[in-house]
């Protein structure tokens, strides 16, 4: 047998030699050699069909990848060398789930390759987990070395004649917490030590019940029929059953819950190795992961201001998906969201992207205001041959190539070229793509989101009015089809309107924000306080229903920001300071700094104009008042503003 066949063309060619290949064309010709070859298509076009005497010479046999039933017929009959040879149980459920989830996720790979590694590793990861202490063994261990030192520096101090009585009831209390987890750990590491020798007897009679089978096969194919049935019904039967006696004592403790190491692969213990391989979550859900998908939408929410209907929808994607409900053969979900500037749209995959993987990196986000260009398109799957950056991939094939779990967002869609939807209808259609150098990238595990301003004028004209939504929502999908081929729209999940932000909206986003400018003064030791009347101001200041909730981003920086930054450049501020935002008669927001007790409370009153953010500070302590009339705070403020 001649692995990697097409190395041996060639082989050995320089000097005027023979290669390696035209010496076997003799042998095999006169057929004084029986040869098996095994190679790639790939390697045998490029290298052995080019010699076309060495291809003469072998037949052509084309092994195809198993299907999932053939591959866990292979598992079977690998199992017990795999037991043997890493001393653990795999259960057939392991085999089965190893075929399965492998065939489902492992897309680059082939079966049985990839799921008789599956079975290989957790196989071995079981193994260290046996051979290494348990963890709460590990946990008392830290817990009395922790107790020794301290022990040891009470001791000291006694013996120095400078410990207090508190010290010594210490010492009383850590020697008696010593001696009670001194116990535990004896019986824990007693324990231990009696499975792992059971474990180890069971694992070296398997090691002898294989090489005693090997015996026998070696006598049978020899005719020593004597000594083949010796082994066979003598050795071979002692063995099976100390190893049954072992298996039930095992066994035993398991189901009463008293055993400390784990000796069975399985399934779950698949499933988090191909959920470690891809990234993507396969394994069963715990009850917390239940709960915190059941209430989806309130954490969508947390960051989302209304828009409700695009929220439950993406929200009902997921769960689909983590349920096990969703088509195989297609993308979690496919949406088209679409709304004026500054809804919320692109927020929500961000959201989504955040909940999913705890951080906003796993959103694979392309501005397709970068593929305008016909021949810009081919960057999405790769250059091809011939081009410059055909060995990079595309930007989009390789990203999830990279990351097959993630939230996709292709923002701003309707101004990609033509030929970008092409591309995309096989993604939305099959959930898979080809790049340029015959790759297939799944895109099975990915929700794809779309982001799109088709149709914002007919939201904006009906803001507000709930009567008008059918009449607006014809006339926004009818905009969609004259831009959009019916092929790209037919294949979408579902296509998600957004509405404009109405104030009350805009004034729940504003709290969300003061949270951003709330850590930022945290972090310099400084505490903001904003009455409603201040956030109602800057809602207004900020609201324009045809930009969204991007204005009142800036209306903060305005407002808020540019005028806190100057105060903090100023050293108005001293540590564990307080500002207390409010809004005088004349729309004027008012910035009081009151400095952290036990200092003397000093007080601030500063003026911003909305329109130029000019800032008016002056301490109350050197207003231009009759000191008679100061007899109190309150009169302190009036006379402030009377002098202004």
């Amino acid at each position: 047998f001649i692995d990697e066949l097409h190395t041996v063309i060639g082989a050995g060619a320089g000097q005027n030699n023979v290669d390696a290949g035209n010496l076997l064309k003799p042998v095999l010709a006169r057929g004084g050699l029986r040869c098996i070859g095994a190679s790639t298509l790939d390697e045998y076009r490029k290298h052995i069909e080019k010699d076309t005497a060495l291809e003469r010479r072998f037949q052509q046999v084309y092994v195809g990848q198993p299907s999932v039933e053939d591959a866990v017929s292979i598992l079977r009959g690998l199992k017990e060398r795999y037991e043997v040879h890493h001393g653990v149980t795999i259960l057939d459920s392991a085999l089965v789930a190893a075929a399965t989830l492998s065939d489902r996720y492992i897309s680059d790979r082939f079966l049985p390759d990839k799921a008789i590694d599956l079975i290989d590793e957790a196989a071995a990861k079981l193994k260290m987990e046996i051979d290494s202490k348990p963890e709460e063994l590990e946990i008392i261990d830290r817990r009395l070395m922790q107790l020794e030192m301290e022990k040891l520096s009470l001791e000291s101090e006694k013996a120095a004649g400078s410990s207090s009585k508190t010290s010594r009831q210490r010492l009383a209390g850590i020697k008696k917490e010593i001696e009670t987890l001194a116990k535990e750990q004896k019986i824990l590491d007693e324990q231990w030590h009696t499975e792992k020798e059971t474990l180890d007897a069971i694992t070296e009679l398997k090691e002898e019940e294989e090489r005693t089978r090997l015996r026998m096969s070696q006598a049978e194919r020899a005719n020593d029929l004597e000594r083949a049935a010796q082994l066979k019904y003598g050795r071979l039967e002692e063995i099976q059953q100390e190893l049954e006696t072992l298996d039930a004592k095992q066994q035993a403790l398991q189901s009463k819950g008293l055993t400390m190491l784990q000796e069975q692969v399985t399934e779950a213990d698949i499933a988090e190795i191909v959920a470690r391989w891809t990234g993507i979550p396969v394994n069963r859900l715990m009850e917390s992961e239940r709960q915190k998908l059941l209430q989806l939408e309130q954490h969508l929410h947390e960051r989302v201001i209304g828009q409700s209907e695009a929220v439950t929808a993406v929200s009902a994607a997921i769960r689909r998906a983590r349920a096990g409900m969703k088509d195989p053969g297609r993308p979690i979900g496919s949406f088209l969201f679409m709304g004026p500037t500054g809804v919320g749209k692109t927020e929500l995959a961000r959201a989504l992207a955040s909940f999913l993987f705890d951080t906003e990196e796993a959103l694979v986000r392309l501005d397709m205001s970068e593929y305008m260009e016909k021949n810009s398109v081919s960057r999405l799957v790769g250059a091809p041959p011939g081009y410059v950056g055909y060995e990079e991939g595309g930007q989009l094939s390789e990203a999830v190539r990279r990351r097959p779990y993630s939230v996709v967002l292709l923002d701003e869609v309707e101004k990609a070229h033509a030929d970008v939807f092409n591309i995309l209808l096989q993604v939305l259609d099959d959930g898979r793509i080809t790049d340029s150098q015959g790759r297939t990238v799944d895109f099975r595990n990915t929700v794809i989101v779309m982001t799109s301003n088709i149709g914002s004028e007919y939201i904006l004209d009906v803001a507000g009015d709930d009567s008008k939504y059918g009449e607006m929502q014809a006339l926004v999908l009818g905009a969609l089809r004259s831009h959009f081929r019916p092929e790209f729209l037919n294949r979408i999940d579902d296509l998600i309107l957004f509405h404009a932000l109405s104030k009350k909206e805009l004034r729940s986003i504003i709290t969300i924000q003061l949270q951003r400018i709330h850590r930022l003064l945290a972090d310099q030791k400084i505490t903001l306080e904003m009455s409603e009347a201040a956030i109602d101001h800057v809602a207004d200041a900020g609201y324009d229903p045809a930009y969204g909730a991007r204005p009142l981003k800036r209306a903060i920086q305005r407002e808020l920001e540019n005028p806190l930054a100057t105060l903090i450049l100023e050293n108005s501020f001293t540590e564990g300071s307080t500002v207390k935002i409010g809004v005088t008669k004349a729309g004027k927001l008012t910035f009081k700094i009151k400095a952290a007790a036990p200092d003397p409370v000093e007080e601030i009153e500063v003026s911003a104009e909305p329109a130029s953010g000019s800032i008016d500070a002056q301490p109350t302590s050197e207003q231009p008042t009759d000191e008679s009339l100061l007899e109190d705070e309150a009169l302190r403020e009036e006379a402030v503003t009377a002098s202004e």
